[in-house]
């Protein structure tokens, strides 16, 4: 029988990168399953056998790094140095999962307060099984990595389906880990389309399903999944906010804030896309946004737009924005397919798609503010909430303003930073997503708590859980509640 194939293609240059399986849900299903017989033997080997093959394919992937770094440039169309900047964080989170898995996840004791004075109380979390991974294009190393490395080292075999655009790359990420652990398919790729990522989302054997990617089609896995109660950690869109206050440092805000939404061509989920500035540094904020702008060439400091579908959407934010705003930078020319060029366009209403809607490309609307708390207003405003930024050199307000935007993340006095900080959970909240990769939450996200409580000795006089508790007992709780809980604080 003929397995039919679809090919991944450089964006920039229209050319065949690789040619790979249409995985139909009979092989989806046929994968799971050996990764299910993988898990076991997995979850056993222990932690500390774990972690050593961890770090050996962290080696692995580190010594075949240039090679990973061209793949990801052909099948991105981003330029080396921005897929090697990828690969090295994708890297550094692997390191972080392998050696603080075991102090996240091991068994601990609690407490069990005065009513469990006769009891002991340990907590673990252990590994789910199989763990679908459904990653993304525009990061198709470090995104997925921040759910497959996490959820490995928790103990779990993962099945991996690529973006469609990006198979190549996540087909030599499954290859460079059997080098590492060749005994069983701990960690396998799955190529194709729609179908092959519903298969795996449908199957009920995966417990659990991390999917990055659109706020709609997140919806669709979250259908799917619902069939079987899989539980899902989505990392959906955003459309992240940039505040600069009026004591900002303004030559390095306007620099963070134009790679934050120039860098990857602006298809970057907790990039740039919208920028509010106080009123008092204004217009000497956008001389230096300007300034810089106009040395930002679309094709050399950043590559062509990867989804061909989604240049419609840029263009058609651009055409909107340029209509009701004043263009700085770029406009309704700058789309020139598969590339498109810097645009900064100031005073788009608030209700535009421009502001309301996920544009990913190299766009931004900027608007002036009276003050701080008018940005965080606006920056609050909207249905997504991943990240965001804020520039101010008083550390206590900026703390405050970063604390009060409704995300999961916010950076200050540097933008994106905190997906390089591998301790850090990294998520959303509203139509950006739920759950968390990353961190210790990370790592508790791809397993299941596990409660345990034991009776030391029997407590004289309190047989509480008894048909042959008596009233003298009850009375004795009573006394005992009365005494711990019953006084008021004043």
């Amino acid at each position: 029988m003929t397995t039919l194939t679809f090919d991944s293609l450089n964006p920039a240059t229209g050319e065949i990168v690789g040619s790979h399986p249409k995985h139909t849900p009979d092989a989806v299903h046929e994968v799971v399953g050996r990764a299910e017989e993988a898990a076991r033997w997995w979850a056993a080997i222990g932690p500390d056998e774990r972690k050593r093959r961890l770090l050996d394919y962290k080696a692995i992937i580190t010594q075949n790094l240039k090679d990973l770094v061209q793949l990801v440039h052909e099948e991105t169309g981003k330029p080396v140095g921005d897929a090697t900047l990828e690969i090295v964080l994708a890297i550094t989170h692997l390191d972080w999962a392998a050696r603080n898995a075991y102090k996240v996840l091991r068994r601990r004791r609690v407490s069990t307060g005065m009513i469990g004075l006769n009891l002991a109380a340990t907590l673990e979390y252990l590994p789910l099984g199989v763990v679908g991974v459904i990653g993304p294009w525009n990061y198709p190393v470090f995104t997925p990595m921040g759910s497959i490395a996490y959820a490995l080292a928790a103990g779990n075999a993962v099945v991996f389906k690529p973006s469609e655009f990006t198979p190549g790359i996540g087909v030599r990420l499954a290859e460079l880990f059997a080098v590492a652990v060749p005994e069983q398919p701990v960690f396998q790729t799955v190529t194709g389309l729609g179908e092959t990522g519903a298969a795996l989302a449908g199957d009920p054997r995966v417990k659990k399903v991390a999917f990055t990617g659109s706020t709609a089609t997140a919806k669709r896995v979250m259908a799917a999944c619902a069939e079987n109660l899989t539980p899902i950690v989505a990392e959906c869109g955003g459309k992240d906010a940039f505040i600069v206050d009026a004591d900002a440092d303004l030559a390095k805000a306007a620099d963070a804030c134009l790679w934050g939404a120039m860098s990857n061509a602006g298809q970057t989920c907790a990039g740039v896309e919208r920028v509010y500035v106080v009123e008092d540094v204004y217009e000497s904020f956008m001389r230096e946004l300007s300034d810089r702008v106009t040395k930002v060439k679309a094709g050399e400091d950043y590559g062509p737009i990867t989804m061909p579908g989604q240049v419609d959407i840029i263009k058609r934010h651009i055409d909107d924005a340029a209509k009701s705003g004043k263009v700085v930078a770029g406009g309704p020319g700058s789309v020139r397919a598969p590339y498109v060029d810097p645009v900064i366009v100031e005073d788009v209403p608030e209700d535009s798609p421009a502001v309301r809607e996920e544009t990913f490309g190299p766009t931004i609307t900027v608007r002036r503010t009276r003050d701080a708390q008018e940005a965080l207003e606006l920056a609050n405003a909207s249905a997504y909430g991943l990240g965001g930024t804020v520039f101010s050199r008083n550390t206590h307000r900026a703390m405050q303003l970063a604390r009060a935007m409704r995300t999961g993340m916010t950076a200050i006095n540097s933008v994106i930073s905190f997906a390089g900080v591998p301790a850090l959970p990294f998520g959303g909240v509203g139509d950006s997503g739920f759950g968390r990769i990353h961190g210790a939450d990370g790592l508790r996200e791809f397993t299941r708590p596990k409660a345990i409580s034991r009776q030391r000795f029997a407590m004289p006089g309190m047989n509480l859980t008894s048909f042959a508790r008596g009233p003298a007992e009850l009375e004795r709780l009573i006394r005992l509640v009365t005494f711990l809980h019953g006084r008021r604080k004043r």
